[in-house]
């Protein structure tokens, strides 16, 4: 099965990073749900979380504003001038 490589980066440090079967994030648009073999894309990010299933499983949310999200090649990557997980 196929699986999206994820990064989280804040203007400061990368938040998380690693391999996921999906993401879901807030634009200014709404809400987005990211799959393996979605269509690139570009999309402002609207202040809230995060969330993302890594291929274990695991649930990783991260609060994100001032940004963008990127999607291309099964790669997306969240870029936040304020990004942190959420414990």
């Amino acid at each position: 099965m196929a699986s999206l490589k994820v990064s989280v980066v804040g203007a400061d440090q990368e938040v998380w990073s690693g391999a996921a079967s999906m993401v879901v994030a807030r634009t200014v648009e709404g809400e987005i749900g990211i799959l393996p073999g979605h269509e690139p894309m570009l999309a402002i990010l609207a202040e809230g979380e995060v969330r993302v299933t890594a291929e274990n499983g695991e649930k990783i949310v991260a609060r994100a504003a001032d940004g963008f999200l990127s999607v291309d090649n099964n790669t997306v990557t969240v870029v936040a001038g304020n990004a942190s997980l959420v414990k």
